[in-house]
């Protein structure tokens, strides 16, 4: 009998423990919050940024998605190009923002046909869903969706495909005529509808600063490269919920982009990707940023990266005090006050880019550069009027970019701008480059002396803080998670915890 008892009373104890109330932390912030004493205005002009953003939360009466987060451009219109860029950090913003289903408003009108009262002002914009869809898959785990969006919505497909189809003049909801064409080595596009509206590139002969060349006969690497972007996150989201059937089916698609994309737009004497003339195959010889789409697509090399790089080393090139120059600054159209599309600094290029070279292995550069464009940010928010946040920035001095007219550009731009001061902010200079919320893992990239941390970094069903001070790691979580920094494995519980962290 008293075994019996002893039986009853450890299940019963041990049921008690399976049901304890889960961890709650002191204080969640609606966004992070975060701590850099080595750089104390970096902090500040982080702070911004959110302010900023959270502003740029607006309603329509009739969207597939309201309310929906707006990019700052103008009340009237949504753009897809700057709306998945700001996703890049409302990523890290509570379930209260309404982030990803704000791209419902392209998804419905694009592949349902469903009308809404605001206009799509450029529906061939870059193809980039399915990287922002995979982006807050890895931060939230969240399968469910990804299955009804693969399965029952099938719009990452759909949308893969009507690239490569829809016909020139096509409007969609009230949108500017489609100009995406498909050919056989690539595709025919044009400056705004690839976001980068003035470009020079395409220019034909000698002729410089022509507003808009749009070249009829040049192929667009960032367009081909960018489609196998898609059809490699498509590959991996079938692979997440193992699919392996289509996760086949799709890498076999990217595959055969990545074989056009090396075999024709790569040169090797240059080392580096280029547009291409589609009656000749020759190489349209102008270096942009959008030359390093088939980076973060993982169509290079390591070795073709590697001669890349060189090029944002080089302060004649895209490096120099200021980096990701939108146009070589040795080249005959850079506009030394920016132009727009001419020489500014431009934080979604930027981003693309420093995210591209870190998938090779080369996050001391990335670091180093993710510090000098908030820096640039921080000079000009503190030294120009009226202190804030800019569409774009002038390459050499700490003040915005001039636009196609010599004026400044638009001010308040959080907006995609807010891409450095938080997602570089929080992947790049404090270095939490990877965060897992389906296998509930951290990686940070500790670097510096100083009080450095994060509060209130959301991933999956965790909300944690993680502070360094010397030498001395404090960490708070509501719930499991794994932590690694440096070498170093921290398996954290639920609560509080203090580690030393010995290899760093």
């Amino acid at each position: 009998m008293k075994q019996v008892l002893l039986l009853l009373a450890s299940v019963f104890v041990g049921c008690q423990r399976s049901h304890q109330v889960p961890y709650t932390l002191n204080k969640i912030y609606d966004t992070p919050q975060v701590i850099y004493d080595d750089h104390s205005e970096f902090v500040t002009i982080y702070n911004k940024a959110w302010q900023l953003a959270k502003a740029h939360v607006d309603s329509c009466e009739g969207l597939v998605q309201t309310p929906y987060i707006d990019e700052a451009f103008a009340p009237q219109v949504i753009w897809i190009w700057d709306t998945v860029f700001m996703l890049h950090f409302f990523k890290y913003a509570s379930s209260d923002y309404p982030a990803l289903a704000s791209l419902n408003n392209f998804y419905g009108p694009i592949h349902d046909n469903i009308d809404i009262p605001l206009k799509i002002e450029i529906p061939d914009n870059p193809p980039l869903f399915a990287w922002i869809e995979y982006a807050f898959f890895k931060q939230n785990g969240d399968t469910a969706h990804i299955k009804e969006l693969l399965y029952d919505k099938q719009y990452l497909q759909k949308h893969f495909e009507w690239f490569d189809s829809v016909s020139r003049g096509t409007i969609i909801a009230h949108s500017a005529p489609t100009c995406i064409e498909k050919d056989i080595h690539g595709y025919r596009w044009e400056g705004g509808r690839s976001g980068m509206d003035n470009t020079p590139r395409g220019r034909k002969g000698n002729h410089a600063k022509v507003d808009r060349p749009n070249n009829p006969d040049m192929l667009w690497i960032d367009a081909i490269a960018q489609q196998g972007l898609s059809a490699l996150y498509i590959s991996r989201l079938f692979d997440a919920i193992e699919d392996q059937k289509h996760s086949k089916i799709w890498m076999d698609k990217y595959e055969k982009i990545r074989t056009m994309v090396n075999r024709y737009y790569w040169d090797d004497k240059d080392g580096t990707y280029y547009d291409i003339d589609r009656n000749n195959l020759t190489h349209m010889k102008l270096l942009t940023p959008a030359s390093y789409w088939p980076i973060l697509a993982e169509i290079a090399s390591p070795e073709q990266v590697q001669r890349m790089v060189k090029h944002l080393e080089d302060e004649q090139r895209l490096g120099g005090k200021v980096p990701w120059t939108t146009v070589a600054r040795n080249d005959r159209d850079f506009d030394p006050n920016g132009g727009y599309w001419r020489g500014s600094i431009w934080l979604p290029t930027a981003y693309m880019g420093i995210k591209a070279i870190e998938k090779y292995g080369y996050r001391d550069l990335a670091h180093h550069q993710a510090k000098q464009i908030v820096s640039h940010m921080y000079n000009t928010y503190k030294e120009y009027t009226p202190h804030t946040i800019w569409e774009c920035y002038n390459p050499n001095s700490p003040k915005p970019a001039t636009d196609t007219h010599g004026h400044d550009v638009r001010p308040d731009f959080c907006g995609w701008s807010a891409l450095g001061p938080i997602s570089l902010m929080i992947e790049n200079i404090l270095g939490f480059y990877e965060i897992d919320g389906r296998n509930k893992t951290v990686k940070w990239d500790l670097r510096g002396n100083g009080k450095q941390g994060i509060y209130s970094l959301r991933f999956g069903k965790v909300i944690t803080d993680i502070i360094y001070n010397e030498g001395q790691v404090n960490v708070e979580s509501n719930n499991p998670y794994t932590l690694v920094i440096k070498n170093q494995l921290l398996n954290i519980p639920a609560g509080k915890s203090t580690w030393s962290i010995t290899s760093y």
